[in-house]
């Protein structure tokens, strides 16, 4: 767990729509013991230690992990000092396997309101619709950050990698795939052509994600008057922004990917006006897509910048690529791809608002490291 993953927790955990049910962790940008411990430490942070943890896939589905150290540091949220310890004797993952639970927490609702949202790898996901097939019906929609598509989907900026040369990719992993999707692709796809679940679920590609900068001037709004939660999230942006400079050539700023996973969901349900469009002009209703994903070849490689070349292997290799065939004119279902966001004021102004409720909820809590 990342402070992406920490933002988009943010956002589910204090806006005043929405009832975060729990949390499943999964392997990913880093191992699972950290991202199980990351997840506990954030929602204290944020005042929720009532929301349940879990830990789900320590790896993916059928390959061995991989993890994004030179990103997000060796414990998938280096960059601050401020993360609060947790009680080891009250605050703890719940032994209730992950998938399970996300069932019985699914089915607890009424049917048709319930979203499952991924923003790590999507290997928990993945296995609780292939595990427990009555939980595909009862939910409202799947919501999942990843994937990348490319060639002008959307206006996002490029990334820049050294590849001999300084070459523009949209992929954060290869010049075709994204960190999600690229750990786990057999998952996946899995999730991507379940047929009785593509037409409730909505992707958030890198080529959206990028156009969500948290530029300097957003990163010092955020900051405010420096509480000890607000300088904790601004120094995890920080680091991410330094790292993402120096890997991905991003100077204006590193972009927000997870929380774009939850704010679509509010955007689709009219709660919030945050302008996410799927056509290709400004305003105009776009087409829903039939996705695959390739999952020939191995683990070649992870990010590769800051002076790093590939080898061409690692270069040539579409392991994680996403592939979009255009559903014809009428045809009913498929996945959602937005690919602008119209009104990302709003989306900073409802973080700004979460950042504010989390506060509230610490006022008279004792949890951060003393010096």
């Amino acid at each position: 767990m990342s402070l992406q993953d920490a933002f988009a927790i943010l956002l589910a955990a204090h806006h005043p729509q929405l009832n975060l049910l729990g949390i499943s962790t999964v392997h990913g940008n880093a191992s699972l013991a950290h991202t199980t411990t990351n997840a506990l430490r954030i929602l204290r942070a944020i005042g929720r230690s009532d929301i349940p943890v879990y830990s789900g896939a320590s790896r993916p589905f059928a390959r061995e992990p991989v993890h994004a150290a030179d990103i997000h540091g060796e414990s998938g949220l280096d960059g601050t000092e401020l993360l609060p310890q947790i009680h080891e004797t009250s605050q703890h993952a719940n032994v209730e396997p992950a998938i399970l639970a996300m069932r019985n927490a699914i089915l607890s609702q009424a049917a048709g309101t319930a979203w499952v949202v991924a923003t790590g790898a999507w290997t928990n996901v993945a296995l609780l619709f292939a595990s427990f097939p009555e939980v595909t019906n009862h939910v409202a929609g799947v919501s999942v950050m990843g994937g990348a598509i490319g060639g002008h989907f959307s206006e996002a900026l490029m990334g820049k990698v050294k590849q001999g040369v300084w070459t523009e990719r949209i992929g954060n992993t290869t010049p075709w795939a994204e960190f999600n999707v690229y750990c786990d692709p057999e998952s996946a796809k899995s999730l991507l052509c379940n047929p009785l679940l593509k037409d409730r679920l909505v992707m958030i590609p890198l080529d959206v994600t990028h156009l969500a900068l948290a530029t300097e001037d957003i990163r010092l709004r955020l900051l405010g008057d420096c509480h000890p939660l607000r300088q904790m999230f601004y120094d995890l942006l920080m680091f991410f922004a330094g790292t993402y400079r120096d890997v991905f050539g991003f100077t204006d700023g590193p972009p927000l990917h997870d929380p774009l996973a939850v704010a679509v969901i509010l955007d689709m349900l009219g709660l919030e006006d945050f302008g996410f469009e799927d056509g290709e002009k400004v305003g105009e209703k776009g087409p829903h897509w039939k996705v695959d994903v390739v999952t020939d070849g191995r683990h070649e490689t992870v990010h590769q910048g800051n002076g790093q070349t590939m080898s061409k292997k690692q270069n040539e290799s579409q392991l994680g690529r996403i592939l979009l065939v255009r559903q014809a004119t009428g045809q009913e279902g498929g996945v959602r791809i937005p690919r602008r966001i119209k009104r990302l004021d709003r989306f900073w102004d409802t973080i700004e608002l979460s950042l504010q409720k989390a506060e509230i909820a610490l006022e008279g809590i004792d949890v951060w490291p003393k010096s």
